[in-house]
């Protein structure tokens, strides 16, 4: 091995040590459009993360009306954005979640319901970056890919 193959592996090392310490745990759920629950097809449309460490509760959505209507081209599109909308408001802590904790209000939206928007299983991992992690998940799973 060269000295300069060792200097990158060392480097390597080292970014990799400081970043795991700066690394917390999170957890995030998608959230998906059902037009019909018994054929169970459904689309992504949001990711909601949750960093308990930071307090760091944060939704991004992306509403692909096309991939929607693909599974049901008569959803009613207002009710849906509605929907979006007031799932949006929950994560941030208005209306009834205002009383709610990050924590709380992250476990009251992933709760499993039988409705056109659902929130997916729980998911974990390690971030340093909440705000980047979830714009990763975003582009990863709910837009479509390229």
């Amino acid at each position: 091995m060269s000295g300069r193959e060792t200097a990158r592996t060392g480097e390597h090392a080292a970014r990799g040590a400081r970043s795991e310490e700066h690394r917390d745990t999170f957890e995030y759920a998608l959230l998906r459009v059902v037009p019909d629950i018994e054929r169970g097809e459904l689309v992504n449309v949001g990711v909601l993360l949750y960093c308990r460490h930071r307090e760091h509760l944060d939704a991004r959505t992306a509403l692909d009306i096309a991939r929607v209507r693909a599974l049901d081209p008569a959803i009613d599109l207002d009710a849906l954005r509605d929907a979006v909308e007031a799932w949006e408001r929950a994560v941030r802590g208005e209306g009834p979640a205002a009383v709610l904790s990050p924590g709380e209000r992250f476990r009251w939206l992933t709760a499993p319901r039988s409705t056109v928007l659902q929130p997916g299983p729980v998911h974990t991992g390690l971030t340093a970056d909440p705000d980047a992690e979830i714009e990763r998940l975003v582009a990863r799973l709910v837009r479509v890919l390229s």
